[in-house]
Parts: structure tokens; sequence; C-alpha cells
């Protein structure tokens, strides 16, 4: 299967840790030209630009972007396409916070959804209709199991994620006559990952630890182990290796889906 990347051109929100750092590292490896985007200081974009550059990118260039801005958004997108046709977009910015209905904020919902759903909407509705004139394009959307299943304590972020899991949909579907085989077409799908070795959910980690007198491992252990039947988190990197393949040429036909990585969890 021919992964070559060469040329291509992928943003990767959220990208200078994490999973985001992950995908965008698979793809600089198969010789993507990298766009990295986060919040982060110069010390971190330097970092997060060496390990890309290392992996094998084509180039690698850091752009800003809120992406509780439409505005800011648009421009993210935009100085990307300047800097060379986008035809990765992998949507993976996202913020969380664990907390009750009851307790639930106006301004914690309205962030989140911002976030990790409308954030996406604004970047796929300007990348999209450029990736169809050239008849390839990828779309990878990072939604969660929580796109797929719900969790107390989690609502707007398991709001956000199923209505991502949905808009990805509609976008896959819009889309999905654009091209041909030899050229890739144009495909829209989710990657839903269960509990993953990030930054993320380190809060929820030390939350459990806590009945432990502080024991990271243990509070890790039962955090994993009461949803996921694999008792395993997963390595960031295994989120970018099937990004790589959604790329392939030969994943032409796969789009509309929402892919989890999760350890048996929406198996149950």
């Amino acid at each position: 299967m021919n992964n070559d990347l060469t040329g291509r051109v992928a943003l990767v929100t959220g990208s200078v840790q994490g999973i985001g750092l992950a995908i965008a590292t698979a793809l600089a490896q198969q010789g993507a030209r990298i766009a990295l985007h986060g919040l982060a200081d110069a010390d971190q974009i330097a970092e997060a630009s060496r390990i890309i550059r290392a992996a094998g990118a084509g180039d690698v260039r850091f752009f800003e972007g809120d992406m509780r801005d439409p505005d800011a958004i648009e421009t993210l997108v935009s100085d990307v396409e300047d800097w060379g046709p986008l035809d990765i977009l992998v949507n993976n910015a996202g913020i969380q916070r664990t907390v009750s209905l009851e307790d639930l904020t106006r301004e914690t919902w309205d962030a989140i959804i911002a976030v990790n759903l409308s954030g996406a909407l604004h970047t796929m509705r300007q990348a999209l209709p450029n990736m169809a004139r050239r008849g390839y394009g990828r779309v990878i959307n990072i939604a969660s199991v929580h796109g797929l299943v719900a969790s107390k304590e989690k609502a707007p972020y398991v709001a956000a994620k199923f209505g991502l899991v949905g808009l990805s949909k509609v976008a896959a579907l819009e889309y999905a006559a654009v091209g041909s085989a030899e050229t890739g077409g144009v495909t829209v799908n989710c990657i839903c990952p269960g509990w993953t070795d990030t930054p993320l959910i380190e809060p929820q980690i030390m939350a459990r630890a806590e009945k432990y007198g502080g024991d990271r491992a243990a509070g890790k252990a039962e955090l994993v182990a009461e949803k996921q039947p694999s008792a395993r988190t997963a390595d960031p990197s295994e989120i970018g290796a099937l990004a790589v393949w959604l790329c392939a040429p030969i994943a032409h036909n796969v789009t509309g889906t929402s892919i989890p990585i999760d350890g048996g969890w929406t198996a149950q």
C-alpha cells in the first residue's frame, strides 16, 4: 500500500502535544508538509517543530488561530492555503472538563462546544471546497468514544463529540462523489479514541488517585478498567498510524465512518 504523502500539506489543529503531535509526526514520516497549530509558547513550538522535522516532514510551520473565534479560524485556514494547497485537515484541537449538569456554567458549555464542534465546522467549510476542486482531500476529525457513548459529568464534551460525528457524516455525504479512485477522492472520517495517554485525561487520573493516597498508577488503572475491557490505554502513535492509513489513496471509499480505538469500550 502506498502511504507516500510527499508534497501533501496537512493542517493538524492542537498539534503541539498529545494525539495531535503524534498524528502530525506520523504524517511527517510519510513526507507531508506539516502546519502545526495550538496553544503553545515559543519553546513548545520549537520542540514540536524539531520533532516533526526529525520525523521527515517536507516542511513545517506553526500557524496561530483561536478555535473559539470563527474569524481567527478563517484566517488560519487561509494562511495555510497561502503556504500550500491544504490536502489533509485533522481537527484535533479539543478541551475537556468534567462537571455535573447542575454545576455546569454557561461559559464552560460555550467554550467546549466552540472548540470541539464549531471549530471543526469552520475549518471544514473553508477547506473542503478547495479539496473538491483538486479531487483529493482528507478530513479526519478526532472525536472520541464519547461521540458514540455517554458518560456522567461530561455533558458539553459528549454533546460536542456526538455533534462532530454527525457533522462528519453530513460532510462525507456531500463530498462522497468528488474525485476518483485514481485521484483519491475527498473523504471525511472520525477517529474515536478511548483512554489514551495524553495530558487531557490527567485530571481524571489524579481524581481517582486520591482514593489511593495519591498513587497515580492505581488511579489510572481504576479509570481505564472501569470502561475499557482491554485494561490498556492507547499510545497516541496508534492514532497517528490510523490517520496515515485514512490518507492513503486506497482509502478513497472509506468515508463517513467513526472508527474506535478503545479496547472494546463501545463493543459492550
